[in-house]
């Protein structure tokens, strides 16, 4: 088994893979939810989307 991802301190718990616990995956949400992670777009494809919906 690997660390968890979040905490890096315990294995990861099957129930909760990759995390350790419900409180990791939590953590993790809650930074998708909050903007702390993104997947990043490429600056002409947001435009051509942008264009579209005018």
């Amino acid at each position: 088994m690997s660390a968890c991802p979040i905490c890096r301190k315990a294995e990861a718990d099957p129930k909760y893979r990759p995390f350790c616990s419900r409180r990791c995956s939590e953590v993790d949400l809650q930074r998708w939810f909050s903007g702390a992670y993104v997947i990043p777009v490429p600056l002409e494809e947001g435009l051509k989307e942008d264009d579209e919906n005018d």
